[in-house]
């Protein structure tokens, strides 16, 4: 069972900064997942020559067009319209003349550096080089900002989904030594070598850029990455840049390029530098965010991360447009009422078939609104049909999204969070923290895997496990994320076909209501499995490290019921009874749910008398020492979401639909597969 929709995306800047995120393009299909042509286009000195412009009319007409289509992306990157008439012609006739205005120089380090630095070096993937490269202008007359004919397109070596980055660089050809030439990396083999491969996908943190596709499916919005060619890769770094570089997506061709333009008039023998920050001003999120180029000491900077102010959520209720409700009276239906039910969910006109329930198609002759998204104007409803019942509350965003969920956990175990949720870290307001996390575990000695994930996709959708450090500061630019802890000792299960895997555990829960608290757990639990021995390896293998396989056509799926998997479980954990470990979860489960609902709306999940709400859990179980040495397993609560894809509940306990409905709309739980928690 998966949540279908996931919940409510919040703009990226929320919370933090003025710091513009990978701009989101809008090309008419998802951008090429195999590498870009291996051209050099950017140091031609013969660029391509395009036809002069026809009629003053058709050229004023053909850039009116282009400004209607390509305008609110190029505004948004700041791109000057005084270079958008040129920047037509170079797109319509792939003119690329960067090489008449500037030239790649290679510099030899002078030795000036310092211990810490050389040290870093000597530890990197290529010690004995000493060659680095700057970009400098070369025209004699230099480079004007003023002239309309200054903006450059830069080529794109490679485009890539980081999840095909490894087969790519194992499967293209040539792409492999272009990657390891560009980054600085001996390799001169003809087979691509497992150890050059790595040292690439280590690398390339430091020379990636990213954009984000505006419209199509979840998979198509996945972040792409990029590797500029050997032009756009050399420019270096400035904390007062010289030029100002951004992604372009050129919809009638269907390619994306990287736009230069000039920030000031620029001499000749001037060097060309973009700034790596763009557009952070905090000289501490700065620091990290320069940190895969200019590595520095952040121990002295606290990791405690203690819940966010009141502010923090309110500025949450704002952005995603949500109108709370006003305060109604809790309505009382007839005991015999029969309920109009107006609802776009097929899995409940399929099979909720409760005598007390008939469906209308209209929204206005409804008892109840069982929608597939999300309500907003909850004040309006309130005001106008404060009897219709709903099933969503307001605010839930604070359960279903993952920054969120991590911030009012901490309700209950303080700034590191509760044992019940791994140490989690928001990477666009907490990113110092976390980089003082991870480095003051590295220094202990101990284990340093996170996954990072994506506010609020779900299906494992752009989620990464990793240890490298730069990787997870360079994810932080292309969409909004959270970074976990990764569970590096979970319970496993032992599949005859396969060994010791991992699996995660889906309970469904019924909330009835916020005052008073009252929750129920569905008593039948969905299980998910990996389909390959686990180990901390290989950490880009899907079906090693993930168990969401009911999307993927190609996979296995491995089924496994529930009253299969208890006695199963119990055989390979004789210690460790199921009603013991079910206890512990429900625990969580309701530790959970009594932060979300400690505090009034907007800081918690909003009392409103005419809402319901079904939702998944998602976790998983750990090995735990205790003080006394005694091992136990935790729970790890992964995720929650809103109205789960229910498909499996409905083909194996028909009744699924019936119990729901009867314990949220009729308060009618005793006779149903249900569990009171609170």
């Amino acid at each position: 069972m998966e949540a279908e929709p996931g919940p409510e995306r919040r703009p990226a800047e929320r919370g933090s900064p003025a710091r513009p995120r990978s701009p989101d393009l809008t090309p008419e299909r998802a951008p090429p997942s195999e590498p870009a042509p291996s051209s050099e286009r950017g140091q031609e000195s013969e660029p391509a020559r395009g036809p002069s412009p026809g009629p003053p009319e058709e050229g004023a007409q053909a850039l009116e067009e282009f400004a209607a289509l390509h305008g609110p992306a190029l505004r948004a990157s700041g791109v000057p319209e005084l270079y958008w008439g040129r920047l037509l012609h170079k797109l319509e006739h792939e003119v690329f003349d960067a090489g008449e205005m500037f030239g790649i120089m290679q510099v030899e380090e002078d030795g000036s550096e310092d211990e810490e630095m050389r040290e870093v070096r000597r530890k990197g993937p290529n010690p004995g080089v000493d060659l680095s490269y700057k970009v400098i202008v070369t025209r004699e007359v230099g480079l004007q900002a003023a002239d309309p004919n200054s903006i450059f397109l830069i080529d794109h070596a490679w485009t890539y989904r980081v999840e095909h980055a490894r087969r790519q660089l194992q499967q293209t050809p040539g792409l492999l030594h272009r990657m390891a030439n560009l980054m600085g990396i001996e390799f001169h083999g003809e087979v691509p070598s497992a150890e050059a491969v790595a040292l690439v996908l280590e690398e390339m943190w430091k020379f990636n850029q990213t954009y984000q596709l505006a419209h199509g499916s979840a998979e198509e919005k996945v972040p792409v990455w990029y590797v500029m060619d050997e032009f756009g890769s050399r420019i270096q770094h400035a904390d007062v840049p010289s030029v100002a570089t951004a992604p372009f997506f050129y919809m009638p061709q269907q390619v994306a390029y990287t736009l230069l333009w000039p920030l000031r008039d620029l001499d000749t023998g001037e060097e060309v530098t973009r700034d790596f920050a763009y557009g952070e001003t905090d000289p501490l999120i700065r620091k990290c965010m320069l940190l895969p180029w200019a590595p520095t000491n952040m121990l002295d900077v606290s990791s405690s991360t203690p819940e966010p102010p009141d502010g923090h959520y309110q500025a949450i209720l704002e952005e995603n447009k949500e109108k709370l409700p006003i305060a109604i009276r809790p309505t009382a239906y007839p005991h015999e009422h029969i309920f109009k039910v107006c609802t776009d969910v097929h899995q409940v006109l399929s099979h909720l078939t409760h005598p007390r329930f008939t469906f209308t198609p209209r929204e206005a002759d409804a008892d109840i609104l069982y929608n597939f998204s999300h309500f907003k104007d909850y004040r309006r409803l309130s005001q106008e049909r404060p009897n219709v019942l709903l099933n969503q509350f307001p605010c839930e965003n604070l359960l279903t999204v993952k920054d969120c969920l991590a911030s009012i956990a901490r309700r209950v175990g303080g700034p590191e969070g509760p044992p019940w949720l791994p140490r989690t870290f928001n990477l666009r307001t907490e990113l110092p923290q976390f980089v003082s996390c991870f480095q003051q575990r590295e220094r202990r000695g101990e284990d340093n895997h996170w996954i990072c994930k994506p506010w609020n996709l779900a299906r494992s959708l752009d989620t990464h496990i990793t240890r490298d450090l730069s990787s997870i500061i360079r994810h932080r630019e292309s969409a909004p994320k959270v970074v976990s802890k990764y569970i590096e000792s979970p319970v496993l299960f032992h599949r005859e076909d396969v060994g010791m895997v991992k699996f995660d555990i889906r309970y469904v829960v019924l909330l009835r209501s916020v005052t008073p608290l009252r929750l129920f757990a569905y008593d039948v639990f969905w299980l998910r499995f990996s389909n390959r021995p686990f180990a901390l390896d290989d950490l880009d293998d899907y079906e090693k490290h993930f168990t969401v396989m009911n999307y993927h056509p190609d996979v296995v799926l491995k089924q496994v019921h529930y009253d299969e998997f208890i006695p199963a479980f119990e055989k390979q954990y004789p210690e460790f009874p199921w009603k013991d470990v079910q206890a512990e979860i429900f625990r969580a489960i309701t530790e959970l749910f009594q932060a979300a609902c400690a505090k009034p709306a907007p800081l918690g999940l909003c009392a409103y008398p005419s809402s319901r709400a079904v939702y998944a859990v998602d976790l998983m179980l750990k090995w735990d020492d205790r003080p006394d040495g005694k091992r136990v397993m935790q729970p790890q609560i992964l995720e929650v979401n809103f109205n789960p894809d229910c498909e499996r509940a409905c083909k194996y306990h028909p009744t699924f639909f019936n119990d729901v409905f009867s314990t949220l709309f009729l308060d009618q739980p005793s006779n149903c597969h249900v569990t009171p928690l609170l």
